[in-house]
């Protein structure tokens, strides 16, 4: 035996080492093939930081990997914006059933992540955290733990750095399957892997940059090729121009026509609501600059058949009128008007007669700077600024720095508001707060809900106008999404719907009557609740109404359905319409 056992030692050892080396062999593995997805992966951050999870939750054979990015690096204040969670298929199955649970006792799914105390911890000092027994570490929130339904033995969680040094998020693994906890071999390994995801994150989100960048050029590139600013002949012009009254322009009146007067008329008739409201005064608005900037407005409003100038000026004389017949002066401060005037004028600025599902279908240069949500309405408002910025037009030059900065924030919450996708997430609670009596004008948030719903009401505003001019509008808006249908079956190779097919046409009565009844007739009811001298923009949209459903009636067979039942396809369709 004693002869023997030396032998047993040799090969238990080389067993030993074979097993060690085979280990480091299949780690080395990994991190190379690591770098080499992240060669093939730089375009998409989701699809990157997947891969990296995978493997890292392969290399370190555990049970949950998560990434979580900081939203600003140079931040003091550790805050994640975007979070990513990975668990093994053995664990998924087991905890499904308390996943769901867990994500709907949370109010989101990042603040279901295990551990956001241990991540922001290794965010703020840069120092991995390695720990053995969760539960008796003081640093654990074994409170977390426990509505997660996740049992969590041992944490490794280390910081991802970018090629400048600079913390851009951490990693984070939980629970090895054997049961152990994460040793030394293991903290050292994960550090190394971290440093290859450290680079394929931060070349991504360069990547990302990169992107809207060249969008925003393209953008900007696009709008100067097509835009210009007002002359000095034009300006010198209107400064010195007699500017009608109110009475004699009828600009007050809440049935406007709103094609009553020319593309002159119609500055001279905005400089009167701007001297009427007391802007001018109240804000040292220099009156040179103020006929440069609504000029320049003015040309940077393309030639479409509808979201042009006089659309433009059309919202913004309805709200004048709502402000002055309704009394809306004594409620709103002379800033929230002041806002909203500016709001209309430039609500639709660079409008290129497609909507924002459009931009998303086609992939437009707008769509990649801007995103999916509320594309035009953010471009409108960018575009807005981009011009106050630009020399002889900041009419808000004289403004304190609280009353410029609070003034821009309410000019923001006034162009995206005409976001239909805004209105319709924000009106149940302006219908019920309404309907309830509750309405407080003293609450921040009611008033913003409010001047939310102004502004709906008046870009949806020909509605509200006698019916031949509230027809002609309707003839021009349904043939610029006309054009789009055309533009969407030709480029992008899609079949329209119904209202922007011009061969279903025949079908604008119908879609007329669903338009109103799910989107126009609550909101002018729930105003007139609210200030009943608005009642009659409401009767008009009733007479309005009648007339459609004469046209529908005319068309339809008599043993047909009556338009209401066409409706509930109509509501589905408004994303296409937005």
């Amino acid at each position: 035996m004693q002869m023997y056992l030396p032998f047993c030692g040799i090969a238990i050892s080389n067993a030993q080492l074979f097993a060690a080396s085979r280990k480091e062999y299949d780690r080395s593995r990994a991190l190379l093939e690591v770098v080499n997805d992240l060669f093939e992966e730089q375009t998409d951050l989701e699809k990157i930081v997947k891969k990296i999870m995978h493997r890292a939750q392969t290399l370190l054979k555990c049970e949950r990997c998560s990434v979580l990015l900081l939203e600003d690096i140079d931040s003091p204040v550790v805050k994640f914006t975007k979070s990513f969670e990975l668990l093994s298929p053995k664990c998924s199955a087991d905890t499904d059933n308390s996943f769901k649970d867990s994500v709907e006792k949370s109010s989101s799914y990042s603040d279901w992540l295990i551990n956001n105390s241990i991540a922001e911890l290794v965010a703020s000092t840069g120092l991995p955290v390695n720990i053995s027994d969760a539960y008796q570490d003081p640093r654990f929130d074994a409170e977390a733990d426990q509505i997660s339904g996740f049992h969590i033995r041992s944490v490794l969680c280390v910081p991802i750095w970018n090629s400048n040094h600079q913390i851009i998020g951490v990693a984070q693994v939980l629970n090895r399957l054997d049961g152990k906890p994460f040793d030394d071999a293991d903290q050292r390994l994960f550090e190394a892997f971290v440093i290859f995801c450290g680079l394929g994150i931060n070349n991504t989100i360069m990547y990302d940059q990169v992107k809207k960048s060249w969008a925003k050029q393209s953008v900007a590139l696009d709008v100067l090729s097509y835009h210009a600013t007002s002359s000095k002949a034009e300006v010198d012009k209107f400064k010195a121009a007699n500017i009608p009254l109110v009475s004699e322009l009828g600009i007050d009146d809440i049935h406007f026509d709103d094609f009553s007067l020319d593309v002159d008329a119609m500055i001279t008739a905005a400089l009167r609501m701007f001297m009427e409201l007391g802007m001018v005064q109240k804000f040292k608005i220099d009156y040179e600059t103020l006929c440069r900037w609504l000029l320049t407005v003015r040309k940077n409003y393309r030639m479409v058949l509808y979201h042009n100038w006089r659309h433009a000026f059309n919202v913004c004389q309805l709200m004048f009128a709502m402000l002055t017949t309704a009394g809306f002066q004594e409620i709103l401060s002379e800033i929230e008007i002041l806002a909203l005037i500016v709001g209309c004028l430039c609500h639709d600025l660079d409008h290129r007669g497609t909507n924002n599902a459009f931009q998303a279908k086609s992939g437009s240069a707008l769509a990649q700077l801007y995103g999916t949500s509320a594309t035009l309405e953010h471009h409108h408002f960018n575009h807005a600024v981009m011009i106050l910025q630009s020399e002889g037009h900041n009419i808000f030059a004289n403004l304190s720095s609280k009353d410029y900065s609070d003034l821009m924030q309410l000019l923001k919450q006034s162009i995206l508001a005409t976001d239909l996708t805004l209105y319709f997430e924000r009106r149940t609670e302006f219908f019920e707060l309404v309907s309830k009596g509750g309405y407080d004008w003293n609450i921040k948030n009611h008033r913003e809900i409010f001047r939310s719903m102004l502004m709906t009401a008046c870009d949806l505003g020909a509605v509200t106008k006698p019916w031949e001019i509230s027809r002609q509008a309707t003839e021009l808006v349904t043939s610029e999404f006309f054009e789009q249908g055309d533009r969407e079956r030709s480029e992008l190779k899609l079949t329209p719907s119904a209202i922007f097919d011009r061969n279903r046409k025949d079908e604008l009565p119908r879609l007329q009557l669903e338009w109103i009844d799910s989107i126009c007739m609550p909101l002018y009811e729930c105003l007139v609740k609210l200030n009943a001298k608005l009642k009659p923009m409401l009767d008009s949209v009733a007479v309005n109404r009648g007339k459609w459903e004469e046209l529908h009636q005319k068309r339809l067979p008599s043993h047909t359905a009556s338009s209401s039942s066409f409706s509930s396809s109509f509501t589905m369709s408004l994303k296409d319409i937005n």
